[in-house]
């Protein structure tokens, strides 16, 4: 005897529309053991689509199994670091299947909120997890933007330094949500200016995010490439294993203080916003687009509210 699946169990046909406007968007270089990998779609600000975030851990696992490979430096082409995640560029491939690299099942052909909570596990949550435990030291090298997603990118590295120009900013709010999927904004800032980073979504220039403690340096935008590349040199110079462990200690010390565990609960409750907003019949980014979100986050830079 056959029984129907129930309604929420049945799949569903999407059609993959993406148009990439490169094949190669993740850039890979080694010298003197240190690994550069640039996320290469300037022209779309780096945003990241899942063409670059499978790139990126393909890159990752590359300096991994490379032992003349030290040190990663993780860096973006053109004027700014990282945009966040693509969510509206003829690359943007949502519906588009890839050979995963977690154990998530296959996000293209579920119905309604499992469609997106499957496929952030795998390309965004998921990813950023192993990418900060990978057991080689890694150094965020930012200019110019890093929003949302971006974030999440620098977060995972063991060391950011940035530019002057640089700033962070989480916008997401706006959308409903209550923030990016690797939120690990209460531990990379106090709760206190976590909750006025998120609640206002306005940009933290570099000055307040070093004082902040989530960026290690702040350098002149000429000097940025200089300064990574001498971090990295000093880094290369020590015990590969010693490093390892090193990093490792300490990034227990922060499962221990909850970060796993923060990232969860937040997880849930950023589905729960995006299935809510579904419900509502917004989408599940709020009514919002990369156009719309584009425009707000404009005005939130400095000095934005004085202009006529």
């Amino acid at each position: 005897m056959s029984f129907p699946l129930p309604p929420s169990d049945q799949l569903v046909t999407r059609t993959d529309e993406s148009v990439y406007e490169t094949d190669t968007p993740v850039l890979y270089e080694v010298r003197d053991g240190i690994a550069s990998v640039t996320m290469n779609r300037a022209e779309v600000n780096n945003a990241q689509n899942s063409q670059m975030t499978y790139a990126l851990d393909a890159a990752f696992r590359r300096a991994v199994d490379d032992d003349a490979v030290r040190v990663i430096v993780l860096r973006g082409a053109g004027r700014h670091f990282s945009a966040g995640h693509d969510i509206g560029t003829p690359g943007r491939d949502v519906n588009k299947p890839f050979e995963r690299a977690h154990l998530w099942w296959d996000h293209t052909n579920k119905p309604g909120a499992e469609f997106n909570y499957a496929r952030e596990q795998e390309v965004y949550l998921g990813m950023c997890r192993r990418w900060h435990a990978l057991p080689k030291p890694t150094i965020a090298m930012v200019q110019g933007a890093c929003v949302a997603g971006g974030l999440m990118l620098a977060w995972v590295c063991d060391l950011i330094v940035a530019a002057d120009n640089a700033f962070f900013q989480d916008p997401v709010v706006r959308m409903g949500i209550p923030g990016v999927e690797y939120f690990a904004h209460a531990h990379e800032l106090n709760p206190r200016v976590a909750k006025e980073f998120l609640f206002l979504g306005e940009r933290m220039d570099a000055g307040r995010a070093h004082a902040m403690g989530m960026v290690n340096r702040v350098v002149p935008a000429d000097q940025l490439e200089a300064e990574v590349y001498d971090m990295a040199a000093k880094i290369a110079r020590q015990p590969r294993l010693g490093l390892a462990l090193t990093k490792q200690v300490i990034n227990g010390v922060e499962e221990l203080q909850g970060l796993r565990t923060t990232m969860d609960m937040a997880y849930g409750y950023h589905h729960l916003a995006h299935a809510h907003s579904q419900v509502l019949g917004a989408g599940h980014l709020g009514g919002h687009d990369a156009r719309s979100m584009a425009s707000a986050n404009k005005q939130a830079a400095p000095g934005a509210g004085e202009q006529s």
